[in-house]
């Protein structure tokens, strides 16, 4: 009963005390980058074609004017005549009656400008979100239950604790790495209780994602690629200009990010494997546990090295297919910025999954010998 009290206690200051840092963490007036005074994005639905941009050829030149009625904000239940770009940029190329949109209402005065802004996705992107954990609670029971809750944590850790530090000027490297110690405490806890399991697996998991920030940063600079190579340094730059973010460091911050799912998977499956292997065969010494978790870490780095690399190829897949189409040579290829930040991505990440295993096999294995022990000298006393 007493255990169960301090338990309650320590969750209950631990939960305070994240409250107070988020409230702390948000308290400050943001800057503001570009004027929406009178403006808002609402939803609409398309009413009337008034003017359709569709050529003989088939092709669509020019605009689409429409007449859409406006469903959410100051202006709902009125209609409209508004201009569709046809752009694919958002996702919109065409209008149809019927089409649910999201419309930018611009307004002065009484007068108001309408246009059509992209697709209304939002129905759909909540009923992916529903479907995606309804099957994780249905096939993962409790433990899926608990992994949303994990989910949901990490997503206000980035964006109500994460965001604003950056914003404030604080490193994002740094912060990064706390909040991805803050996740893979709460996940792990909540997937495997307070048990030297999952004490191993967060010593793993935090060890492999340090690994893969520090070979981020070493291998950049390196190579000559910093947080100023990507793509849209320009918009950065203005936002680093008015605010006190560390754009430079924000390229290695997403490869920590990217590490922490991978690292924290492994670290969890290397624990578990080791703590049954333990209960099933007591007579195993720390090096047999930990040679046992080594085979098992090993079968382990071949699938998620895999994994990771493909999954940043997959994010370059566009440009990848750009470079093959123009016929690039090796040496152009290679010193491309995008390509060089694409495999340091992929194999700083991969770094920490390889190192994950050994030090979570050797914690796990050292402090479940240490038990036994302990035991033996109880029970001899």
């Amino acid at each position: 009963m007493k255990k169960n009290w301090k338990k309650v206690l320590v969750g209950t200051l631990c939960l305070v005390g994240f409250l107070l840092l988020l409230v702390k963490g948000n308290q400050f007036e943001k800057v503001s980058l570009i004027s929406t005074e009178g403006q808002s994005y609402e939803k609409a639905v398309v009413t009337k074609i008034t003017k359709d941009n569709l050529a003989e050829d088939g092709n669509r030149y020019g605009t689409q004017e429409v007449r859409v009625q406006v469903k959410s904000g100051a202006y709902a239940g009125e209609e409209f005549d508004a201009v569709n770009p046809s752009g694919s940029l958002f996702g919109m190329e065409n209008c149809e009656v019927g089409s649910r949109v999201i419309v930018i209402v611009s307004s002065t005065d009484d007068n108001a400008v309408v246009t059509v802004y992209s697709k209304d996705r939002t129905m759909a992107i909540y009923l992916f979100v529903l479907f995606f954990c309804l099957v994780i609670c249905i096939i993962g029971g409790k433990k899926g239950v608990k992994a949303i809750a994990s989910l949901a944590f990490t997503g206000v850790c980035i964006v109500y604790l994460m965001f604003p530090l950056m914003y404030r000027g604080i490193s994002p490297i740094g912060i990064t790495i706390v909040v991805g110690i803050l996740s893979t405490l709460l996940t792990l806890w909540l997937l495997g209780g307070v048990s030297k399991k999952t004490v191993s697996a967060v010593v793993g998991t935090v060890s492999g994602v340090v690994v893969a920030a520090a070979a981020a940063v070493v291998f950049g600079k390196a190579a000559g690629i910093t947080g100023y190579n990507v793509s849209d340094i320009e918009t950065l730059n203005y936002v680093a200009q008015n605010t006190q973010i560390k754009i430079g460091q924000l390229l290695f911050s997403g490869i920590i990010i990217a590490a922490l799912g991978a690292t924290m998977d492994v670290g969890m499956s290397i624990a578990s494997t080791i703590q049954e292997l333990h209960e099933r065969s007591p007579q195993l010494g720390t090096k047999e546990l930990f040679v046992s978790g080594i085979r098992v870490g090993r079968d382990m780095m071949g699938t998620m090295s895999n994994t990771l690399i493909l999954a940043f190829t997959g994010t370059s897949i566009n440009t990848l297919i750009f470079i093959y189409a123009y016929g690039y040579s090796l040496n152009q290829t290679i010193n491309m910025y995008s390509i060089g930040i694409e495999i340091i991505q992929g194999i700083s990440a991969t770094l920490g999954v390889i190192f994950t295993v050994p030090v979570a096999a050797y914690i796990n294995a050292l402090l479940l010998k240490k038990r036994k022990k302990k035991h033996e000298r109880h029970i001899l006393s």
